[in-house]
């Protein structure tokens, strides 16, 4: 049986900037999100800056690490995406898979991303420990403070899905 598809798309890409001055050529990292109706917003990093910030400390195999980033919530939200009051009924069917650019797939359910529902949520993030995400981990990850295992602490992000379970 197929889910029903496709409240929104979003698409976390790397496209060239040259930066001007040095000559040199530096990569920008913007999302995509695509709504239902297929209107395209892109948000780049600087847009990402400007939805309210969190700061997350977590532990992952005996290390902590601290990092800045939009709730996922607040990313799906920018979309349509139902929360707080307005996730209730149907929408509670609604999940999120996020994908990696080696093929890792993780799958959150939507209310489990809402902080009216859970105290530690998902974060996406491009800095940690004060630094940008490294090549093997960036530009965008996943956190989730919340989960004692890192498994869903999704890295290299390329794609994230709104869907709907039948």
């Amino acid at each position: 049986m197929q889910p029903y598809r496709l409240i929104l798309i979003a698409v976390l890409s790397v496209a060239p900037a040259v930066t001007r001055g040095a000559g040199a050529s530096t990569p920008r990292a913007s999302i995509t999100v695509q709504s239902e109706d297929n209107k395209p917003t892109v948000i780049d990093i600087a847009a990402l800056s400007k939805l309210p910030q969190h700061t997350v400390t977590a532990e992952a195999h005996g290390k902590k690490t601290t990092c800045d980033g939009v709730n996922l919530s607040d990313l799906v939200a920018k979309a349509g995406a139902p929360q707080g009051e307005t996730l209730r009924g149907k929408a509670l069917t609604i999940y999120v898979r996020v994908s990696a650019s080696d093929g890792y797939r993780v799958v959150y359910s939507l209310a489990e991303l809402d902080p009216a529902m859970h105290d530690d949520v998902p974060i996406l993030t491009a800095h940690c420990d004060g630094a940008a995400l490294d090549a093997k981990d960036g530009p965008f990850r996943i956190v989730y403070p919340g989960e004692k295992r890192p498994a869903r602490w999704i890295r290299q992000v390329t794609s994230i899905d709104l869907l709907r379970a039948p």
